[in-house]
């Protein structure tokens, strides 16, 4: 699905200036990597600032976490400490959703994550993602399911607990208010 928001300038300005605080305020995150590059990458694709809106208005806090040498690109997480709050009590993809016979939530992660114009995480991000802190210690996430668990009716989830990353199953119709999704982002 093809995002086709746009941003106010005011929106384009604080958009910036709160992704440049966080990664000041974070540079075990990215060392290395020099904010003026990223800027400049932001400035120039309108579509990827739309899409890393959407992740900090629906409480993703992303963050640069990389820098992929083969593209060029940097690459985004969402980093807030708990799965992003707009966008939990979602089940995992559309099929989920259709097949709910009632009392069906608004939206699925992988439909929400497309809209946004990002991917969802995978198990293996996501436990990159918890090498640069601790994340999700009350909440837990959706992650990108095989396709051969997703064929079976299944989808999976991480979380923290106990100073360790578990990977969970559950029916991909299910839904919970403490899970959501982490997206990941290349500009």
């Amino acid at each position: 699905m093809e995002n086709k928001k746009t941003l106010m300038p005011q929106q384009r300005k604080d958009l910036i200036t709160a992704l440049k605080t966080r990664f000041e305020k974070n540079m075990d995150r990215h060392k290395n990597l020099e904010w003026a590059k990223i800027q400049a990458k932001l400035d120039a694709d309108i579509e990827k600032l739309v899409s890393l809106n959407e992740m900090e208005s629906t409480g993703g806090e992303p963050d640069v976490v990389g820098y992929d040498n083969k593209t060029g690109d940097y690459i985004f997480y969402d980093c807030s400490a708990e799965s992003p709050k707009g966008r939990r009590s979602l089940c995992y993809d559309g099929e989920a959703l259709e097949s709910r016979k009632e009392h069906k939530p608004v939206n699925s992660a992988i439909e929400l994550a497309g809209a946004m114009g990002i991917e969802i995480l995978t198990e293996e991000q996501y436990r990159g993602l918890q090498q640069l802190g601790k994340f999700d210690l009350k909440t837990s996430s959706w992650v990108k399911t095989p396709s051969d668990i997703r064929k079976l009716g299944g989808a999976i989830f991480c979380d923290r607990r106990y100073n360790t990353v578990f990977m969970y199953h559950n029916g991909a119709e299910s839904y919970y208010a403490s899970r959501g999704f982490r997206g990941s982002l290349k500009v």
